[in-house]
């Protein structure tokens, strides 16, 4: 009696699903290289050396990662998915008006606190284009203000002229302008003074 033999696989599908396989690792071991260098020195640390402690050439990672804001994207990731789900949960236990405002709070913070981040949320790569990884980020984040803004102005406590990215901006200004987190949660305080609605004051 012969054994049965598990059917061939060609050797095109086996090295794709290696390459895939190889590329999802290095993309791992860059991410988790930048954020303990990120973490150690600064997010200005060369990208080579972050290249060299992940044990990749330089050539996968501009591939992965053509800019530095692309990598910075990548690395502070799940602060920036927890940052949503926040939005959608104040959404849902407070009032349209004091969800948004509570949420920018949590944006103007963490912006802050993760200032090179923020830049590379409003830079642009070569040519004017925004790397896809950042592009991403940024869609979500708009999705989310625009989620929480809605329902602010059909409420009355946002003016209706404001679009959600007038707030992203002016939340990541804020967040640039500011010398700490209590002090960027101040400033939103004066800002939140121009985007409510205000009666008319000419005379």
């Amino acid at each position: 009696m012969t054994q049965d033999l598990p059917p061939r696989v060609s050797g095109t599908r086996t090295a794709g699903r290696r390459l895939r396989s190889d590329a999802a690792r290095n993309v791992e071991l860059l991410v988790t290289a930048a954020r303990a260098l990120f973490d150690e020195r600064g997010t200005e640390v060369p990208l080579d050396e972050i290249a060299r402690r992940a044990g990749v050439g330089n050539a996968t990672l501009y591939r992965n990662f053509p800019t530095r804001g692309d990598l910075l994207v990548a690395v502070y990731s799940e602060e920036v998915d927890a940052l949503c789900g926040h939005g959608a949960a104040l959404l849902e236990t407070s009032p349209a008006g004091e969800a948004l405002f509570a949420w920018l709070d949590l944006f103007v913070v963490h912006a802050a606190t993760r200032r090179a981040l923020a830049l590379a949320a409003i830079s642009q790569g070569p040519d004017g284009q925004r790397g896809d990884l950042a592009e991403g980020w940024h869609a979500s984040m708009r999705s989310t203000m625009a989620t929480l803004l809605a329902p602010a102005q059909e409420a009355g406590a946002v003016r209706p002229d404001l679009t959600a990215a007038d707030l992203l901006a002016l939340t990541n200004a804020t967040a640039l302008a500011s010398t700490d987190p209590a002090d960027a949660v101040r400033l939103m305080r004066v800002l939140r003074g121009g985007v409510e609605p205000r009666p008319d004051l000419r005379p």
